[in-house]
């Protein structure tokens, strides 16, 4: 879209631009020639295998979709894993499905991390969630990377126990190729194992190993197939002809699958927004210094543009309210842009910096919102905390922990959308990844980093620029240098892109799509009504939570 001033590409839609181009080629996993050869061995292809799983027409959340594209000279788009929540039987589900088109499904380090990520949400949702297995296991040349550490691999077995004998999260597993080593004892660890006629292979120890190992010659499906684990070892459960009629048994299993009693919130008839959502593209400047309205941004996105704003005049550097999309409740907490109009005997305030008493505000209006049940959306666009002697004088940093505080210990599902900035303790105040929020999106346009470009080189670099500046000198020319390129470091790991390829967030997401995904994730997130706290919480009869 153009912006109708400058008749140019507008700053939000290059950057969609490049990443739908991105995304496009990361969704050809390991490339035609690979899906050819399983359709030749009678398989689905991995994506294949989860819209046959998927309700026609409903929403499907991809997490991870970037996760690694940058890293491996671009040998694993996604990680080779596609994970997200999508509906089942009607059913709202988290989705694993190894892709065996990328390197046979083995796991590289980022596997781990995506896996361990839709474990969680299962978790924190208490929706079922769904393995498709297919991979060969670690990928043994960055093993180092996979197998040790406190989120290493054995992590996801750890999480396989948790939803197993506390959280009765339903597990279920399909084998529909390869499940090689420890790897096995993912679909071992679920509550139903599926596996398919003459294609599944399930085994501690592969043919060569246990010939290697003990001598012994034996057939992969004599070894480890669907008939030997369902009429011998008993260690599977059901078995299918092929792929299609696996995930169709898949489904019937979800569909008798008891329904837990969800979040009871007051859900009223959806009306559309007050603008449309490409007015986006244009709402934000080309320069992303530069200052706009949020409550335009709100106007494309919130039922009828409307929002039932808390304190509008005090603190107006920090917008909260409530409002609807598609018609659920949801408290609103958004940074406002731009210079806020000086009241009388104070100075003007910089838009999308926190300061003392909207900090307050902000803390308050949290507090209120986990009492009453409400999810929160936090739509960051945030430069930091203020800085400065009056700041610090007015108390910024009890304010700001008053802050973290009430967003941390919060026990409602908290969402976030970042739309462009997102530095520093900002950031963490904001429901940043460190705090756990239920799920983190981000526009292309998104910047998360501990600061800004320029502010890290004058941190840097800003005694050596003042000296040049006052002995009237050019700055030297490898100082200059250094500043090049760090600005080009700092450009890089501040694109969002760079943040989806390390698991900072879920997903990027278009401005179009962003409605339609806050409302899904709104739905997913009213799965469960204890407190959304960490991966999961075992409070038992803890009196906190009575």
């Amino acid at each position: 879209m153009k912006d109708s001033k400058t008749e140019r590409v507008t700053r939000l839609q290059e950057l969609t631009s490049e990443y739908l181009q991105l995304a496009a080629r990361l969704r050809q996993g390991g490339g035609a020639a690979r899906v050819a050869k399983m359709h030749e061995q009678g398989k689905l292809s991995p994506r294949e295998r989860v819209t046959a799983l998927l309700d026609p027409g409903t929403p499907w959340f991809e997490v991870g979709l970037l996760m690694a594209y940058d890293r491996y000279d671009g040998q694993a788009p996604g990680a080779g894993v596609l994970t997200g929540v999508g509906v089942v039987a009607g059913r709202e589900v988290v989705v694993i499905a190894n892709d065996a088109t990328v390197k046979a499904g083995s796991w590289w380090p980022e596997t781990i991390t995506k896996m361990l990520r839709a474990q969680e949400i299962a978790m924190r949702q208490r929706i079922p969630i769904i393995y498709l297995v297919d991979s060969a296991g670690v990928n043994l040349p960055y093993a180092n990377g996979v197998f040790p550490g406190q989120y290493g691999a054995a992590r996801i077995f750890y999480y396989n126990v948790m939803m197993r004998r506390y959280l009765h999260v339903p597990q279920i597993s399909a084998v529909m190729g390869s499940c090689i080593a420890g790897g096995a004892y993912l679909p071992a660890l679920s509550d139903v194992i599926f596996m398919v006629e003459g294609t599944s292979f399930m085994a501690l120890g592969g043919p060569n190993l246990v010939k290697g190992a003990t001598g012994q010659t034996v057939d992969a499906e004599v070894l480890g197939g669907a008939r030997s684990h369902t009429e011998i070892s008993g260690v599977a459960h059901y078995t299918a002809k092929n792929d299609a009629e696996c995930v169709t048994r898949i489904r019937e299993y979800v569909s008798r699958l008891p329904r837990p009693v969800r979040v009871e919130h007051r859900v009223v008839d959806a009306t559309a927004p007050a603008r449309s959502p490409r007015d986006l593209y244009t709402i934000l400047p080309h320069d992303h210094r530069l200052s706009y309205d949020m409550r335009d941004v709100l106007g494309c996105l919130l039922d009828g543009g409307q929002l039932d704003e808390f304190q509008p005049h005090n603190a107006e550097e920090m917008i909260c309210g409530h409002a609807h999309i598609e018609g659920r409740p949801v408290a609103i907490i958004a940074n406002q842009r731009g210079m806020i109009k000086a009241k009388e005997g104070e100075r003007p305030r910089f838009g999308g910096i926190i300061y003392t008493d909207s900090a307050e505000k902000v803390a308050y209006f949290l507090e209120t919102a986990s009492r009453e049940g409400l999810p929160i959306l936090f739509i960051q666009d945030v430069s930091g905390f203020m800085v400065g002697s009056e700041a610090e004088h007015s108390g910024i940093i009890r304010a700001g922990a008053h802050f973290v505080e009430a967003m941390a210990a919060a026990i409602v599902p908290k969402i976030v959308l970042t739309v462009n900035h997102s530095s520093g303790a900002g950031n963490y105040a904001m429901a940043g990844q460190g705090f756990d929020p239920d799920f983190i999106v981000t526009w292309p346009t998104g910047r998360m980093g501990v600061m800004e470009v320029e502010s890290a080189i004058m941190a840097a670099y800003g005694t050596e620029l003042e000296r040049a500046k006052k002995e009237k000198r050019d700055v030297a020319s490898a100082v200059q240098a250094a500043i090049e390129a760090m600005r080009q470091d700092y450009e890089r790991q501040l694109d969002a892109r760079h943040a989806g390829a390390r698991g900072h967030v879920d997903a990027v997401i278009t401005p179009e799509e962003t409605r339609d995904v806050l409302a899904f994730l709104l739905s997913v997130s009213s799965n469960y009504g204890g407190p959304h706290l960490g991966a999961f919480v075992l409070l038992g009869e803890s009196p906190a939570y009575r």
